[in-house]
């Protein structure tokens, strides 16, 4: 803003002075200037070696066998599509397969295809984790799992610096822990998620540290059906 004076009958302009502006120190825009490509290069490391969490394969059951289970599989032919479901066939029977966001288009299969289904069943539905096509292609569905984007662990995790995940020794550690038939479902910030069965043969869902922890997993902390 600008305003006028007359001084001994001259009109002189006057500057009202507005708010000072911070100078920025030539360090921290050298700092900046070498941090950006840094960050990117580690960016492109973390996208070249992350790879997304793959549940332990299992054995695909009749249709009509199917029993509520936190890791299960089933083998038949595409009978109908409803957007995000579709309907697997056996000579058993039919099941209802639910495959969430990624398959809203309902473009994951093809009616008359073969294919085998891994995951979750309760309340009569088959929630998908894995498909696998009848030319082997696989498709992992829903959360690739582990610590949250963004934070130091994950950024850890997928530079290859996080911790070294022994599966085998987690499994030995359920096992000892009075579980068989041990099977990974899915992976947290530092635990897995684990399906197995007691000595009475019952289901159970399970979190299991990376220190070999085992405990019940909490209700509230079980996917949504």
């Amino acid at each position: 803003m600008t305003d006028t004076k007359t001084i001994d009958g001259t009109a002189r302009e006057i500057r009202e002075a507005g708010p000072a502006r911070r100078a920025i120190p030539r360090r921290t825009w050298v700092v900046g200037a070498l941090a950006a490509p840094l960050a990117m290069g580690a960016l492109g490391l973390s996208l070249a070696q992350g790879t997304s969490f793959q549940p332990t394969p299992v054995e695909p059951v009749a249709i009509q066998a199917l029993a509520p289970s936190g890791a299960t599989a089933i083998k038949g032919t595409v009978a109908e599509i409803f957007g995000n479901k579709f309907v697997v066939q056996d000579p058993t029977g039919r099941a209802l397969v639910e495959t969430g966001r990624e398959g809203e288009d309902g473009n994951l299969v093809a009616k008359g295809e073969a294919v085998t289904v891994q995951g979750r069943f309760e309340t009569g539905f088959l929630h998908a984790q894995v498909l696998t096509h009848g030319d082997g292609r696989k498709v992992v569905l829903g959360p690739a799992g582990g610590p949250p984007m963004g934070s130091l662990d994950w950024a850890k995790d997928r530079i290859g610096l996080g911790p070294t995940l022994d599966l085998p020794a987690l499994t030995a550690s359920v096992q000892a822990a009075g579980y068989s038939d041990v099977r990974v479902t899915g992976r947290g910030p530092r635990h897995f998620d684990v399906a197995a069965k007691d000595r009475d043969g019952r289901e159970h869902q399970l979190h299991v540290g990376f220190d070999g922890q085992v405990r019940e997993q909490p209700a509230r902390d079980r996917p949504p059906v």
